[in-house]
């Protein structure tokens, strides 16, 4: 029993599993390398991953750089020849230095969403194949993004993930869109396909589309390449493995999550949020969490002098286990874990149940 390979441009992934990558230090080369040696893509979070770094109070950003670089060589080198990317937030300060720390380091893909990165393409130093495979979460910025790169560089994406609106973390998508019966995965998934065909005939392959947002299941893996999609990519399931690189009671409030303790919060990034419920969350609605100054300068979009907290604080208090201070970003099926297993376990777990819903 396998799951059917995930082909992007000359990359041959053994699995269509495609791990999403979180940040903050949730997905480090730790979860990475575990998901690529099980087969498929490993995923590292760039987003402030120098956190550990001693002197990342005094200079994040250089701690961040040199961390990035750090992980990306770890991942490749456990990942037993497996694939690794990294998903990059295109609205982070240093973003356009990164990306090149991202291609130089070794990683095989850029995963990057939260702004459409109309500019990517031009940012990779010369000679290098590093894949690039933007987030979006309509078949209209689909469009755009590979009108802007075919006019502009000669190219289109290596792949496109399409994530709904059941996703964990930031979300595109207005909060009032995210219970509308007209905006499901599946729809904006065949949207995206049918839209992404022509530019797919024009270099004479088809555009691989990741699923991506509340797939939960092997069942759900084998709907979504049903319906035409390439892969699915999943974050939440992998949060409550083992490898995960989170702290344990970051992975415990995955595990005591009930379908009623779900929130949507407004982020400094500027989009919507989902995360578990807590005392940090109760805080941030009373008003009691704006910070005194920014120490981190990490994201574009956040002004300091507004923000209702600092995110950057909040995920690294999260990420260590200090849920009175931070929160957690999960998916819309959070409430349906219920053990930590490790990423072999879940794998298989997935295989099986796949192959069942074949069977039917």
């Amino acid at each position: 029993m396998m799951f059917p390979e995930l082909e992007i441009g000359n990359l041959e992934s053994k699995s269509c599993i495609f791990q999403g990558g979180m940040s903050i230090g949730v997905s480090l080369d730790g979860l990475s390398s575990a998901v690529a040696r099980a087969g498929g893509i490993g995923v590292i979070g760039s987003a402030a991953c120098g956190f550990a770094e001693k002197d990342f109070y005094k200079n994040p950003k250089q701690a961040t750089r040199r961390a990035l670089n750090q992980y990306i060589k770890k991942a490749k080198k456990n990942s037993q020849g497996g694939i690794i990317g990294v998903n990059h937030m295109g609205i982070l300060q240093d973003h356009d230095e990164m990306v090149k720390i991202i291609a130089e380091a070794g990683a095989d893909l850029i995963i990057s969403g939260a702004v459409l990165p109309l500019k990517l393409p031009g940012l990779i130093p010369e000679g290098c194949e590093i894949k690039l495979v933007p987030i979006v979460s309509s078949a209209r910025a689909a469009i755009l993004i590979c009108k802007k790169w075919l006019n502009s560089y000669g190219r289109i994406p290596d792949a496109v993930v399409v994530e709904g609106p059941k996703a964990g973390g930031h979300l595109g998508f207005k909060v009032e869109e995210l219970t509308l019966s007209s905006i499901v995965l599946e729809r904006v998934v065949l949207e995206t396909i049918k839209a992404l065909k022509p530019f797919g005939d024009k270099i004479g392959h088809p555009v691989p589309v990741i699923a991506a947002g509340g797939i939960y299941s092997g069942s759900d893996v084998y709907k979504f390449l049903q319906l035409g999609a390439t892969g699915v990519q999943m974050g939440t399931r992998f949060v409550a493995t083992h490898e995960c690189d989170a702290a344990d009671p970051f992975k415990q409030a995955y595990v005591d999550a009930k379908e009623g303790d779900i929130a949507i919060i407004q982020s400094p990034v500027g989009l919507p949020g989902r995360v578990l419920k807590g005392v940090f969350v109760d805080k941030i609605k009373a008003g009691k969490t704006k910070p005194v100054r920014c120490k981190y300068r990490c994201i574009r979009t956040c002004k300091p002098q507004e923000t209702p907290y600092c995110i950057a604080e909040a995920l690294i208090n999260a990420q260590r286990g200090n849920l009175e201070e931070g929160f957690v970003f999960c998916g819309a099926n959070v409430h349906k874990i219920k053990k930590i297993i490790s990423v072999k376990e879940l794998f298989a777990e997935l295989l099986v149940e796949y192959e069942e819903t074949k069977k039917k």
